[in-house]
């Protein structure tokens, strides 16, 4: 098949708008059939997607949502909220969202990832550091990596407890796995630094 478009395959579908791939990860959270706020998607995208793709700010949230809703893909409503606060809105995908999404899913390009690592580009440059600035360095994001393994293990069981929710929790499985490769590598890291010291070391006493 020819891409025509992004997020359009072939000539059926060159009515569909082209949207970033940001948009059908909002429209995807929606795609579970409950009817949420912007702060429910950002509960829910924290909860989930960052794991993995995207860690939302409420503007970009808000920003998608406007934008799925002026193709028609989402829809919203203002309901009273009991504890007596002004109205909130909220957004429900329609039912030509979510054949958008499920054609998405299924037919749009699978892009490869993009690896962008802010800790090994300062590794990279280990030659302009001192020593133990790269052990901090290091240190850091091993305790971040390790953080978000808790974290995903935790959010995997929650996920578990939902049938909705099988495969969000085989991809939060993968999560939690991935970080712990991420704090693994840290630590092997850190062993390969210590063993170039000691190399630099016999050497100088040479």
């Amino acid at each position: 098949m020819t891409e025509t478009r992004a997020g359009a395959v072939n000539a059926g579908d060159a009515d569909r708008p082209a949207l970033p791939a940001t948009s059908w990860a909002v429209l995807g959270l929606l795609s579970f059939g409950e009817e949420l706020s912007g702060y429910d998607l950002k509960k829910w995208s924290d909860g989930s997607l960052r794991f993995f793709y995207w860690s939302p700010s409420f503007s970009q949230i808000y920003g998608e949502l406007k934008r799925l809703e002026n193709v028609g893909y989402v829809s919203s409503r203002m309901v009273a909220q009991e504890t007596g606060n002004r109205d909130k809105r909220v957004y429900v995908i329609t039912d030509e969202g979510m054949a958008a999404v499920r054609h998405w899913a299924r037919e749009a390009p699978v892009e490869p990832p993009v690896l962008k690592h802010g800790v090994m580009l300062r590794l990279w440059l280990g030659h302009l550091l001192e020593a133990d600035r790269m052990r901090e360095v290091l240190g850091r994001h091993r305790e971040y990596a390790e953080a978000m393994r808790r974290r995903a293990e935790v959010d995997v069981e929650t996920a578990r407890a939902e049938e909705a929710w099988a495969y969000p929790s085989l991809v939060l499985k993968w999560s939690e796995r991935f970080y712990t490769a991420e704090r693994d590598l840290a630590d092997a890291m850190l062993a390969d630094l210590d063993e170039m010291d000691g190399r630099r070391g016999c050497s100088g006493a040479g």
